[in-house]
């Protein structure tokens, strides 16, 4: 790597509020804020919206949306019956 030219690389912690949990990781990220680590070191600290811990899809809670009301409503519009023709003689 080419010296003066990368950012620096650095423990940092991301803290993820609406599902309690924060992780400390290494990142070129920056913040002004601070936090205290349970070793007892401060690092910066980056507040995110969502993480595994508050995503839909990680926790159970994503809602499965109903397609086939639309692909029927489709087929009527444009008169579709959902077989296909075969190949022409």
């Amino acid at each position: 790597m080419q010296s003066g030219i990368h950012p620096a690389y650095r423990p940092v912690v991301f803290r993820d509020k609406a599902g309690d949990l924060a992780f400390l990781t290494r990142s070129t990220a920056t913040s002004t804020r601070t936090i205290e680590w349970e070793d007892g070191n401060t690092y910066p600290v980056i507040d995110v919206e969502i993480s595994s811990a508050s995503h839909p899809f990680y926790t159970g809670n994503a809602r499965v949306l109903d397609t086939a009301g639309r692909v029927e409503r489709f087929q009527r519009r444009y008169g579709l019956t959902g077989s296909k023709p075969g190949p022409a003689s």
